[in-house]
C-alpha cells in the first residue's frame, strides 16, 4: 500500500527572529527539515513538503521531493489541504517540520499501530519534562478522544501529562474526509490540524495513541529550544560514533555533523569539532582543540593539537598535521609532515616532504588564487614563503628563511634570501648614535 508523508514546513518562525525560515535552522550543520526527511526516506514511499509562497529556499532543501505551496497561511489543517492531492490512495501521515528529532521508528510505529484491529487514526504523544502549555490528549486505555489545547483546557485536563506531538496517521480518504470537515470556529480564525481527532471521533473512527520519547518529540521554536535540540542530535551521534568503535576521550566536548564519517579505531581527543564533510579512516588520531571542516584524513594520519583542516584538504596515511597547522584545499601526501605554524592553501605536497616551522604558501595575488605544487621527499626548511604559483621539485631541499619565486628542480638546493653582513663594532656605533638623537 502507497505510503506518503506530508511535512508541514510553510511556518515563518517568527520566534527564532530571523529572516531563514525555521525549519532551516540547522543542527549538527544540517537544516532541520532535512534530518526529518532522513527519518522519513526508510518509511515511505514519498515524501511531501508544503512550504510558503515566499519561501524558495525550503523548496530547494526539500528537493528532490515534492513541494507544494500554501499560499494564505489559514493554519495547520489548511497547510494539509493544500498538499490533498497528493495523498494518494494508500496511507497518509502528517508531521511539523519543526519537529527534527523524530526517527524512522517512530513514524514507522504510527503505520503499524493504524493496520491494529478498527483503528481509524494513529495520533503521536509524549509526556514532556514540563508539560507547560503544550495540547493535552484526552482519552483512555490507549485511545484519544480529542486534543484540548491548554488555553481552553481546564483546571483538570491541565494535570493530564500526555501530550500532542504533532504526527497524525490515517487511510487517505479517512483523512481527507476529516480534514474537510475542520472549522475554523476560534480566536484566530484557523483551521487547527489538532481538530481532527475530534472529527474522527465524531465518525465512529478510534483515534489510537502511540507514546515516544520526549527527546524524540521536542519541537523547535525558538533559538533556546533550537540549542536543547542540538544538544540531543550531538548525544545521538557521539553515541552513534562509540558503538563504531570510535574513541572519543571526553564526548561530551566534541561536536559532529549529520554526515560526519569516522572509521573504527579513530581516537578523537577533547575539544575537537567536525563541521560538514568531514571523513576519517582508521587509526587515525585527532588531538585536543583541533576543527575539521570539508576534509579527508587517511588511515594513521594525526591531526593537531590546535590544527585546523578547511574543506578540499585531503590528508593521506600517515601524514602528520602539527599544531598551528591550517590546511586549505591542500593535499598532504602519504607520511609528509607539518608540525609547527604553518599555512598551506590550495597545496599539492609529496609523500614524505617536510614542511618545517613558520612556512607559508603564499596563494593570493589580491585577485586571484594559485597553486603551490611540492614533490616527494622534499624537506622545506623554517620561516619559508612559497609565491604561488610555483612547483618544487622531487628531492629538492629549500633554505630556512627563503622566499621562493620560481620553480625549483627536483634535487636541487634553493636558498632565497638577502646576503647576511655582520659590521664589528657597529652595535655600539648604532646604540651612541641613537643616544645622540
Amino acid at each position: 500500500m502507497d505510503t506518503v508523508v506530508i511535512i508541514l514546513a510553510a511556518g515563518l518562525g517568527t520566534r527564532m527572529k530571523s529572516a531563514l525560515p525555521k525549519v532551516l535552522h540547522p543542527l549538527a550543520g544540517t537544516p532541520m527539515l532535512n534530518h526529518l526527511i532522513s527519518a522519513c526516506k526508510p518509511v515511505f514511499d514519498r515524501i511531501v513538503v508544503v512550504t510558503g509562497p515566499d519561501m524558495p529556499n525550503v523548496a530547494a532543501s526539500a528537493a528532490p521531493h515534492q513541494v507544494v505551496v500554501q499560499h494564505e497561511r489559514h493554519g495547520t489543517a489548511d497547510a494539509a489541504m493544500a498538499a490533498a492531492a497528493l495523498f494518494g490512495t494508500g496511507i497518509v501521515t502528517i508531521i511539523y517540520g519543526d519537529n527534527p528529532l523524530l526517527t524512522s521508528d517512530t513514524l514507522a510505529q504510527l503505520g503499524r499501530q493504524l493496520s491494529a484491529g478498527t483503528i481509524g487514526m494513529s495520533l503521536l504523544a509524549t509526556r514532556p519534562t514540563d508539560p507547560g502549555t503544550f495540547g493535552r490528549i484526552v482519552g483512555a486505555a490507549g485511545f484519544a478522544t480529542r486534543i484540548v489545547e491548554y488555553a481552553d483546557a481546564s483546571e483538570q485536563e491541565r494535570t493530564i501529562d500526555l501530550c500532542n506531538a504533532g504526527g497524525f496517521t490515517a487511510h487517505a480518504d479517512d483523512m481527507l474526509r476529516w480534514l474537510k470537515q475542520i472549522g475554523n470556529r476560534n480566536s484566530k480564525g484557523e483551521y487547527y490540524l489538532t481538530d481532527i481527532v475530534k472529527v474522527a471521533n465524531a465518525d465512529a473512527r478510534p483515534v489510537a495513541v502511540v507514546e515516544a520519547p520526549w527527546d524524540e518529540c521536542r519541537g523547535v521554536n525558538s533559538r533556546a529550544e533550537l540549542a536543547v535540540a542540538e544538544a540531543v542530535i550531538q548525544a545521538r551521534l557521539r553515541r552513534a560514533a562509540l558503538d563504531a568503535g570510535v574513541t572519543l576521550i571526553a564526548p561530551e566536548t566534541v561536536f559532529l555533523s549529520a554526515d560526519t564519517m569516522i572509521a573504527p579505531d579513530v581516537t578523537i581527543e577533547p575539544h575537537v569539532v567536525c563541521g560538514r564533510g568531514v571523513s576519517i579512516a582508521s587509526g587515525a588520531v585527532i588531538r585536543a582543540f583541533s576543527h575539521l571542516e570539508g576534509c579527508t584524513i587517511g588511515t594513521g594520519a594525526i591531526i593537531g593539537p590546535y590544527a585546523r583542516i578547511r574543506p578540499g584538504s585531503v590528508v593521506d596515511e600517515a601524514a602528520h598535521v602539527g599544531n598551528f597547522v591550517e590546511l586549505k584545499a591542500t593535499h598532504l601526501g602519504a607520511g609528509a609532515k607539518a608540525n609547527h605554524l604553518t599555512y598551506l592553501g590550495d597545496t599539492t605536497i609529496g609523500a614524505r616532504s617536510n614542511i618545517g616551522a613558520g612556512t607559508i604558501t603564499c596563494n593570493y595575488d589580491g585577485q586571484s588564487k594559485h597553486r603551490t605544487t611540492v614533490g616527494s621527499n622534499v624537506f622545506v626548511g623554517s620561516n619559508v614563503a612559497l609565491v604561488a604559483p610555483i612547483s618544487v621539485g622531487d628531492g629538492a631541499v629549500i633554505g630556512a628563511g627563503s622566499v621562493i619565486t620560481s620553480e625549483v628542480e627536483a634535487g636541487a638546493l634553493a636558498i632565497g634570501r638577502a646576503r647576511q653582513i655582520n659590521k664589528p663594532g657597529g652595535a655600539a656605533r648604532y646604540k651612541r648614535a641613537k643616544d645622540k638623537s
